[in-house]
This record gives structure tokens, sequence and C-alpha cells, in this order.
């Protein structure tokens, strides 16, 4: 639902822009007011960290680096706010070839070039598809979803062109996805780092420690230090380029010179991300679209002269629960789950300034997987009927006995402060409470994935595959994703093979009863193993500043930046 706040006052419109008619917005805008009125930089709030430059590493895809760094690293797609891959011509094409396995032929633009002057290549296809195909592990990618379904990439080095062969009877259904925004990093940064030439001939020949340091520097390489940013380590590909990192955390972006499309509407875009406080930001008149988390930062309160849009995301607000430490025994995940106040969580925090009466933010999230706006999700969502949804203190005592153990403690981290799910878990640590279990409030700001594995929590309050910010789409392939064997995502650990094989043949079967037995089929196996406790869709608010053109909330992974360099500001 769309807030519309005047100078007098707020009133609610049932609508959404669709982009072309915001563009039209800056057309008009930028024909009735003259040079002098436009801003000249435009702040933008985040409710992530931006810790590296990379958006494909376990950590970088846990951070708001799609947010940020979505028209600076572009690809051949991007995520639009309806939640599906559109693609980019800017950057290149992409037309399947006939034959028996997928094959796309990818051209990039004879113009593409980074911002230090090294054309963008094919090399960079190849490298992305390296580090994301689980065939490399030293690679510490989040996802393998569709680049593990590649056969291979034919690329000659240095050129623009790359055949792209999937495995036979492995056509990934959402191949217009890969290789997308903030996915291609640029390979002659990472070979020149790693000390190897040709990226290309180094992956196809298998070179071990060739491939051992590129992986070493793709990892880590990237990360992002305040004060630093040096343009041969940081090159762009989109019409913002990284200028700098303040001391403050704000990433500051500039327009890329060597940018080859539309030049951006406002020249210089500072992002201001999670830990730069924002309310203070907000008060200083340093932002002027604000997307985060609804009511996760106390403070945060744009009020006359900004425009509010809150609405439910594509992203499910879930616990994800450790499978080892006191949660190694599926009862006590079982009495855990007994607990949780599901129901009283939604009608709490889960849709908060609207009412849906079907689709996302409608009611409890049942299914881990699907949507509720997809087809597949009420048979999905039907397997677990009313368990769970109300806490049950006789069955949350029975399950921890089967346990073998007593009174546990269970530690909840996220990325803190966080007002929302701060007040989460302390609504679920006194519905916990008489059952004997403690729920402790872990949340950080040093919150990091990798804290579950290692053992340091106990659970995870997150969104889909358990990102603190924007985050989800239109597609059953990343949640299913974060529950298999290997993938980044699964920070749980979870290790159940027929749900692997589940989201290997989700990615790969588009028919609607296919999805429909496989999601529910995943589901009965979900709701016994309980890896993971679906909450609701998280609900986001976007802020835009009154003067403002073609902003447009984005309620996916890529977050309301997806167009900023279509941002105008003109007071």
């Amino acid at each position: 639902m769309w807030s519309s706040a005047g100078r007098g006052g707020r009133s609610r419109v049932g609508r959404v822009w669709a982009a072309g008619t915001a563009l039209a917005l800056v057309a008009a805008g930028a024909a009735c007011s003259s040079q002098e009125d436009q801003v000249p930089s435009i702040g933008y709030g985040i409710d992530n960290v931006v810790t590296s430059y990379n958006a494909n590493t376990v950590d970088g895809a846990a951070s708001g680096a799609r947010q940020a760094f979505v028209r600076v690293l572009t690809g051949l797609s991007y995520i639009g706010p309806e939640g599906t891959a559109l693609s980019d011509g800017d950057v290149g094409t992409a037309l399947t070839a006939p034959g028996d396995s997928l094959t796309v032929n990818y051209r990039l633009n004879p113009d593409a070039v980074y911002s230090d002057g090294v054309p963008v290549t094919c090399d960079d296809l190849v490298l992305t598809w390296a580090a994301g195909s689980g065939r490399f592990p030293q690679f510490q990618s989040a996802s393998r979803a569709g680049y593990s379904d590649i056969d291979r990439v034919d690329c000659r080095t240095g050129t623009k062109d790359a055949t792209v062969v999937f495995k036979p009877g492995r056509a990934f259904a959402e191949w217009r996805a890969l290789f997308g925004a903030t996915a291609l990093m640029p390979s002659h940064v990472a070979g020149r780092a790693a000390n190897v030439p040709d990226v290309v001939a180094a992956i196809g020949s298998g070179d071990a420690d060739a491939i051992g340091r590129l992986a070493a520097f793709w990892n880590t390489g990237w990360n992002l230090v305040p004060g630093q940013a040096d343009p041969a380590l940081f090159p762009s590909s989109g019409p913002y380029r990284l200028d700098s990192v303040t001391d403050e955390g704000g990433l500051v972006l500039v327009a890329n010179e060597r940018w080859w499309g539309n030049k951006p509407g406002t020249d210089r875009i500072v992002v201001w991300p999670r830990g730069s406080d924002l309310p203070a930001r907000l008060g200083a008149g340093d932002l002027d679209v604000i997307d985060v988390g609804a009511g996760a930062i106390d403070g945060l309160q744009p009020g006359n002269g900004y425009t509010t849009v809150t609405q439910p995301s594509r992203s499910s607000e879930q616990l994800v629960l450790a499978t080892g430490g006191v949660f190694a025994s599926v009862d006590a995940r079982r009495a855990f789950a007994s607990c949780v106040p599901r129901q009283e969580l939604f009608d709490t925090f889960g849709h908060p300034g609207y009412e849906h009466s079907s689709g996302l933010g409608s009611g409890v999230l049942n299914s881990r997987i699907a949507q509720p706006d997809m087809l597949i999700y009420p048979t999905a969502a039907g397997v677990v009927g009313d368990r769970y949804l109300q806490p049950d203190v006789g069955a949350a005592k029975s399950a921890l006995a089967a346990s073998g153990q007593g009174a546990i403690t269970v530690r909840v981290g996220y990325l803190a402060p966080d007002a929302r799910r701060a007040q989460i878990v302390a609504a679920i640590a006194a519905a916990c409470a008489p059952a004997g279990i403690t729920v402790q409030d872990a949340g950080t700001p040093g919150y990091g994935p990798g804290a579950l594995g290692a053992g340091q929590l106990d659970a995870v309050l997150g969104g889909t595959a358990s990102v603190q910010g924007a985050g989800g789409a239109d597609s059953v392939v990343p949640p299913a994703f974060s529950l298999a064997i290997g993938n980044g995502t699964n920070i749980g650990n979870y290790r159940n093979a027929r749900v692997t094989e589940i989201a290997d043949q989700l990615a790969v079967d588009t028919s609607d009863g296919s999805r429909l037995n496989l999601t529910a089929e995943a589901e009965r196996i979900l709701w016994s193993d309980l890896p993971s406790i679906p909450l609701f869709n998280a609900p986001r608010a976007t802020s835009i500043a009154s003067g403002m053109h073609a902003a447009v909330p984005n309620p996916t992974v890529a977050g309301a930046g997806w167009n900023m360099d279509r941002w105008i500001l003109l007071r």
C-alpha cells in the first residue's frame, strides 16, 4: 500500500507506480524546472551494513551490497519491483540457441568498459561461473543455484562473446537471472591481485594453484575499509562508480565518466548504511530515499516532506536454527517451535499499517519456499495445519524432555540495533519461558552469518537466506537453496538429501503440478526436521523526499536503489 504524506499530514492511496510512469515524471519534472532547481547529491539510507564490494560471497550476500552497488556493478539483468529478472540491454544480450541442452549465447556491449578503462569481457562471466559452480570449493560463494547447472562457458580470453552450455537435463529455469547486477565482478582485478594473467585459461585447465589464489582474493580482496576506495581495486561497470568510503560509513557514488549508456540523472549518490546513524542523518537532511525494515530503526521517522510506503516484501522473516549445540536434537527444535507465538508475532509485527486479505503480508507464513501469492502456496502451506501457530507449553515441555535436556538457553542473533527484531525476540522469550526455554537476545552490530555454524548462536532472526536487510525475489529457488546441502546460504548447516534434491528439481522444473508436489513434499520434511521457523513476509518501509522523481519502492533483494541512476531531486 502507498501512503502519501503532504505538508498537512498523511493520506493513503492504493496504487503502485510503474517504472515507466516514474521515468515519465523525470522528463516532465526536468522540463518544467531550471537547472538550478536540481539537487546535485542524493542521500540513500538502507538498513544493512555494507562490508564488501562483492555481493556474491556468503558475507557479501548477507550484507547490503546488492542494494548499494546495483547500478555500480551492472549485469545482464536486474531485479525489478515485481521480483523478476529484467534484461539490461545496456550491458549486452542473451539469446538461447537450439540444441539438446540449454545453450545461451551472450554478447556484451562492444562499448562496455570498466571505469579504469579495461573492457568488460567474457572473462568476467567465466569467473562468476567458477565462483558459483561448486566445482572449486575454495570460493566462499553464497549460492550455487543455476551456476552449478552450467557444464561450461566457452569464452576466448578478452573477447565480448560467450556461449554458456548447461548440463544435459539441467535447463535452469531462471537462467535470465544469472550473471545479473552485482554478480559480475572485474576479473582483471582478481587476476592482477592473484598473479593470474589469464583467468579463463587458469579456470579452463583447472589450475588448482591459480584458482586457489583467485578464490582467496575473490573471497576477501574486495572488502571495504572506511577511508579507502582505490579506484584500481573497485572499478565500475555501471552508471556510478565508488568514489570513497567515508569515516562515518557513507559510500560515495559518483557518475562514471566511462559509462556508455544514458548519463545518470544525478551526479552523486551517497549510500548511508546501518551503523552510520540514520536518525541523525535524517535530522541533518542527508537522506532523500530511505529503504528499511518497517519499525526496525528507532528514531527514524520521516514526516512531512516525505512520502512513505509500507508494504510486505518478498523476504520471508524467519528463525534459522542451528543443527548443533542445544538444537542438535530435532526434539529440541520442536520444543522451541512449539513455544514460538507465530500468530501473535504476525498480528503485532507482520502487517504494520496495512491489511491484506490475500497474497503477500496477509497472514502467518506457513511455507519456507513458496510465497502467499503463488498458486502452489495453499498446498505447501497446508502441510503444517494449525501446528506451531499458537504457543503450546505442554508440547514444548514434552519435546524438550524427549531431547534428553533439561532447561535450555537459546541465543537468537541478528544485526543490531533493530527495534522490531528486538521486540520479536522479547515476545518469543516471554512465550517460551514457561516451557523451560530461556531465549537470550544475542543481536549485535558485529553480526555475521558465520556465527550460527560456529556455535556462537543457536538461532538467527532474518529474512530469506538469513539476510538482515532487503531480500527476496519472485522465485522459489533462493529459499529452497538456502536449505540445500553445501549451499553458502544454508548457514544452519541443515543436511537432508531429499530436500537438496527437491531444491535441484525446483531449479529446472517449472510446471505448476510438479512444483506443487515438490514444495509440499519439502514442507512435510521441513516441518518435521525444523531447520527453520517461518514467521511472515518482512514488512518494508520506503520513504521518498518531496521533489524526488523516479524513485520507486522495490520490496526485493534489489531495494529501492534498483534504478538510482534515474533519480532526480528538484527543490
